[in-house]
């Protein structure tokens, strides 16, 4: 029996492969509204029979037979620097370099854009102050010392939870939780909002027994953040997530020891959570040149047998998804080569996927598990049920990814502002073709997305783009 389109519907895209959360298919996805209001398997491969009722305006898309049709990835570690530092980045740029790469949601991180957002002023100012994004946008808070008070307000302002250092980030106006208390606040607020705490992990007292870096020597900046470094933090808030009940997720794991801390808190039943980026899965010490600061994060990228026990870890869960943690800086900041000194962090959003994908493929990772990583479980982490999944009732996000495509990376042409990459030259496996935001084609010069605040009385996100999901979206 064929399968006719459905009557209502203002876009059919059908694909012979189709990542679903129970696997991989041919499929009619039918598109109304902006949500997904249909899903048709197509058993025998081929495209849907024409219907005489059929509206004239319906469009119909079939991907090509190298293409799948995968959600749109949501991105929860990402450094917009808006508003105040727009320089460095600024969400134009950061929005249309992700839906480049794939990516419809992005959960915006607080300590770069000035003002931070630690106050219920700062998100509204966030808010008024940045212009449309290319995609949507949701924010987190920033929990410091002297704004402890603000905490429960700054929840109920509609951010999705709370980011803390636990070390010195080298910003003069947001200061880490370094001690126990400043961080049991935080948890407190979290839990009782519901929300979790965001924690950059790394022990200060370690880091300041272990040797300062050299301004050249990479492996020198390696050793001046050792694991030691991650594993006493997480052990801390494991031990404070256990005692005030909070989720706490941990950012950015580069360390096979810190896996391992996580595994055992996780055996113990504590709800802490860690993710891990593309470049600890991709890079590995052994291969990074000395003074190029291209390469500079922290913590540091580490050796091969750490990439190999991160992998592990998002294998059996330990680790529960994958971020870019996209960092930019001017480049002045970065290009003296010192290492001691440069700016960290590195800017790859728009190819965090194919970066993953062409690792994740080496090592004979399934497509859907990949996608997982970075879509549906990032969106569980932010509270965002009606993205990341290809179901009846979430948002239309889709992408059109060709995985046995090739290219290769070409900063100059990337999107973000600064096109300094530790990928230049490289060829990576994973194009995309095509991305829709919520059933339309994103474009960044007409772009459509949306803030996604999170409503304190529901814990729902709220917005044109994030009304309720139905109960058929997971």
């Amino acid at each position: 029996m064929p399968v006719h389109p459905p009557t209502p519907a203002d876009l059919l895209i059908v694909a012979q492969r189709v990542v679903l959360p129970d696997g991989e298919r041919a499929a009619m996805i039918a598109v109304r509204g902006g949500r997904i209001s249909e899903i048709h398997a197509l058993p025998d491969g081929r495209a849907p029979a024409p219907r005489a009722a059929q509206p004239e305006a319906l469009a119909v898309v079939t991907l090509a037979p190298d293409e799948v049709l995968i959600p749109g990835l949501v991105d929860t570690h990402v450094h917009g620097n808006d508003p105040g530092h727009t320089d460095w980045e600024g969400l134009p740029s950061l929005t249309a370099a992700a839906a480049a790469g794939g990516i419809t949601t992005v959960v915006d991180m607080p300590l770069n854009c000035i003002p931070a957002t630690v106050t219920p002023a700062a998100v509204r100012d966030k808010r008024d102050a940045c212009a449309v994004p290319a995609v949507d946008v949701g924010m987190w808070g920033g929990a410091v010392p002297d704004q402890l008070g603000e905490l429960p307000a700054l929840l109920g302002a509609g951010v999705h939870g709370l980011k803390a250092f636990m070390i010195d980030p080298g910003i003069d106006w947001f200061h880490a939780l370094e001690t126990d208390q400043g961080l049991r606040t935080a948890m407190q607020a979290c839990a009782a909002a519901g929300v979790p705490l965001l924690v950059h992990a790394e022990d200060a007292a370690e880091a300041a027994a272990a040797p300062p870096p050299s301004a050249t020597r990479y492996l020198d900046l390696v050793r001046s953040r050792p694991p030691a470094c991650e594993v006493r933090a997480i052990e801390r808030l494991a031990a404070l997530s256990a005692e005030t009940g909070a989720r706490v997720h941990v950012v950015h794991v580069s360390a096979a020891e810190a896996v391992e801390a996580l595994r055992v808190a996780q055996a113990a039943g504590i709800a802490i959570s860690g993710e891990t980026c593309p470049h600890y899965l991709a890079l590995a010490a052994e291969e990074i040149p000395d003074a190029d600061p291209r390469f500079k994060c922290l913590p540091p990228i580490r050796g091969r047998h750490h990439q190999d026990a991160l992998w592990a870890g998002l294998t059996d869960g330990t680790l529960s998804m994958v971020a870019s943690d996209h960092s930019p800086a001017p480049w002045a900041l970065k290009a003296t080569g010192n290492l001691a000194t440069d700016w960290g962090g590195i800017s790859s959003i728009q190819v965090s996927l194919p970066v993953t994908w062409t690792a994740a493929r080496g090592r004979g990772v399934p497509l859907g598990q990949v996608v997982d990583w970075m879509s549906s479980g990032p969106a569980a982490l932010a509270g965002l049920p009606g993205k990341g999944t290809i179901a009846v009732g979430c948002d239309a996000d889709l992408v059109a990814l060709a995985p046995d495509a090739t290219f290769t990376v070409d900063g100059a042409a990337l999107l973000h502002r600064h096109h300094q990459t530790p990928y230049e030259g490289r060829e990576l496996h994973g194009v995309v073709r095509r991305t829709w935001l919520r059933g339309a084609l994103v474009d960044p010069a007409a772009p459509h997305g949306t803030w996604l605040m999170r409503d304190p009385a529901t814990h729902q996100p709220t917005g044109p783009a994030a009304s309720t999901p139905t109960t058929s979206c997971p």
